[in-house]
């Protein structure tokens, strides 16, 4: 029984390519933590690229995935403060889409 929800608070701009490859990184996470809910919370700061089309895909595909857009750029702050606004979850941990810092992190935290 899942007791418990993390958030994970994606900010993009002009991520297309990145969002998918992050997606797939974060599959083995939440299978190995399988006893925890995830929220993945997307936020488009933006973007003039199909970085909202590729957030809506996913979350067609997967609805743990959910995103806002902004009207224009606002910079990552502001995408982090939404992001931590609309956090539905017990636990909220914010990740770079890039993979700067990997998803298989998580765990350990």
């Amino acid at each position: 029984m899942k007791t418990e929800t993390i958030t994970v608070i994606i900010p993009c701009f002009n991520e297309e390519e990145a969002l998918p490859v992050y997606y797939q990184a974060m599959q083995p996470v939440m299978k190995q933590m399988e006893n925890i809910d995830f929220e993945l919370l997307v936020i488009d700061d933006g973007s003039t690229d199909h970085t909202l089309l590729e957030m809506k895909a996913l979350h067609q595909k997967d609805p743990r995935c959910k995103y806002f857009s902004f009207s224009r750029n606002f910079g990552k702050e502001a995408a982090i403060y939404a992001g931590l606004s609309n956090a539905g979850g017990d636990y909220v941990a914010v990740m770079d889409v890039d993979l700067q810092d990997p998803p298989s992190l998580l765990p350990k935290m």
